[in-house]
């Protein structure tokens, strides 16, 4: 959300039973503005998106599409933490309620 202005900085959550990865407001406040369904979705690194800078985004995106289609794009803090969000995400979408 600092380099990409139509983009907000949430706090996500992810949960096994169900199989949802909540995300809330960083500056507080308890209730989720709102989920993603994991179960049966796919996960994956993206590499390039074509309205990006390259130093905004590189190596640091994934993409969540679920199981009916819906196309979310996150970006982590990280190569290291886009990686372990990524086989966390995969293993909830196959094991999780």
């Amino acid at each position: 959300g600092h380099r990409r202005k139509n983009w907000k900085v949430r706090k996500f959550v992810l949960r096994e039973d169900p199989a949802y990865l909540h995300y809330y407001d960083p500056a507080g406040g308890e209730e989720p503005l709102g989920a993603i369904h994991l179960r049966g979705c796919v996960v994956t690194a993206v590499e390039d998106m074509p309205d990006s800078k390259k130093y905004d985004v590189e190596n640091i995106l994934f993409e969540i599409i679920t199981s009916n289609d819906i196309h979310y794009f996150l970006q982590a803090a990280s190569p290291a933490e886009r990686t372990e969000w990524i086989k966390a995400i995969q293993a909830v979408s196959r094991t999780g309620k």
